[in-house]
């Protein structure tokens, strides 16, 4: 029916949730799933527990495993990309490290800042050359990036490598579910249409209604405004202080946005660190965490017979199942403001907007403008983002 190659297949929990959501979709049958690594050890242990999801689930898929690149892509219709070049070592203790010395702090370091640039300028090399091999084997394939920085690479993908590109990012489906929980307001969870965009990991909740169509934003505002006690406010405080300020809840986490912008990691005020409960260092010490639990993952995921799967909300099969199917999706995807889908925004810039999948691919959908103060928060990003790529494809340091 078709073939899919997932690219950093060695992302064992991430493997899992993508193609144990694609085997866990009975409209699809009779395709392969190709999984590539270059990491021969973690390569078989992701085909080893997706054969045994594709079994224990009734899959219908054929999975097979490569460490050659032309191999795993040749014919594929579609390509998952979920590499990290360099690692956590050496490459995201450098991106660390080295800032640190100099009294640059971060929080994640893998979208901006100086993270997210070193971050995307080896990445996009990667893909300079996996981009030649699609161009050979595979070219009218659409090229599904889970990849961070996700503005950066698949900008270039799109604007520079000339590949079919979406970006895709699970920040957009959880944000309206955690800002309503955050202050009580499940019964809303269910029933609220909203509308969101922007860039990734900084796209803004613009409209958030009940199923009457009345606005939920005056009461969320008003409940934000209440004592730190009334609600549980403290894992989000970066993200409801914008909103307090700019009217506008964005997408990512607090800790991703606290270095998005210039006003809560300062130097000179060190107090805020405390004040916003901002995890510095948050990102190496989750890479620590997660190679210390792979021992204990290693037994439920690789070594268990009967795993079996969920069907979770990452966007990728739902993609697939409507293009094969000739169904209607709708998903927030990134994809270059070519076509100015947000009016007050650069051409040149990838933005996340919400897109329809049918038989025909992905469309993106007309925004419009963004509330002025929005895209200049988003212009002071897409501008790194811009120049980055720019460097990355001209070699150039300046």
């Amino acid at each position: 029916m078709f073939k899919l190659t997932f690219l950093g297949a060695g992302s064992t929990v991430f493997a899992k949730s993508l193609v144990g959501d694609l085997i866990l979709t009975p409209e699809l049958e009779n395709y392969e799933v190709a999984l590539y690594d270059i990491d021969e050890n973690r390569l078989n242990e992701s085909y080893t527990m997706l054969c045994n999801i594709n079994a224990n689930c009734n899959g219908k898929a054929t999975i097979t495993k490569h460490l050659d690149l032309k191999e795993a892509l040749r014919g594929a219709k579609y390509i998952v990309n979920a590499i990290q070049v360099g690692g956590y070592e050496p490459c995201t203790v450098i991106d660390f490290e080295i800032p640190k010395k100099y009294g640059l702090r971060q929080t994640i370091g893998d979208t901006l800042g100086i993270g997210g640039i070193f971050r995307a300028l080896r990445t996009i090399y990667v893909l300079e050359d996996m981009a030649k091999v699609i161009k050979e084997v595979c070219p009218n394939a659409l090229f599904i990036n889970y990849t961070n920085p996700m503005a950066m690479v698949t900008g270039y993908l799109e604007k520079y490598l000339k590949i079919k590109t979406v970006g895709l990012c699970h920040s957009v489906q959880d944000c309206a579910k955690g800002l309503l929980e955050t202050f009580k307001m499940n019964e809303y969870i269910d029933n609220c249409t909203w509308k969101i965009a922007g860039i990734n990991h900084q796209a803004w909740l613009l409209e958030i209604k009940d199923k009457e169509g009345n606005d939920l934003y005056p009461i969320i505002k008003a409940r934000n405004l209440e004592s730190k006690g009334s609600y549980n406010k403290d894992w989000d405080l970066v993200r409801l202080d914008m909103m307090k300020r700019f009217g506008y809840y964005v997408t990512e986490s607090s800790e991703h946005n606290a270095e998005y912008t210039p006003w809560y990691i300062k130097d000179k005020y060190p107090h805020l660190i405390d004040e916003f409960k901002i995890p510095l260092d948050e990102y190496p010490r989750r890479c620590v965490e997660q190679i210390k639990r792979w021992n204990e993952l290693k037994k439920e995921l690789v070594e268990n017979k009967n795993i079996t799967h969920t069907k979770t909300h990452e966007y990728a099969s739902y993609i697939i199942k409507a293009i094969e199917t000739n169904s209607t999706y709708r998903i927030h995807g990134n994809i270059m403001n070519t076509g100015r889908f947000i009016e007050n925004l650069p051409e040149e810039a990838c933005v996340e907007v919400p897109c329809l999948v049918d038989f025909n691919g992905i469309t993106p959908c007309y925004v419009g403008k963004l509330p002025e103060v929005c895209a200049a928060i988003n212009r002071t990003n897409i501008n790194v983002q811009i120049l980055t790529m720019e460097a990355g494809h001209l070699r150039s340091k300046d």
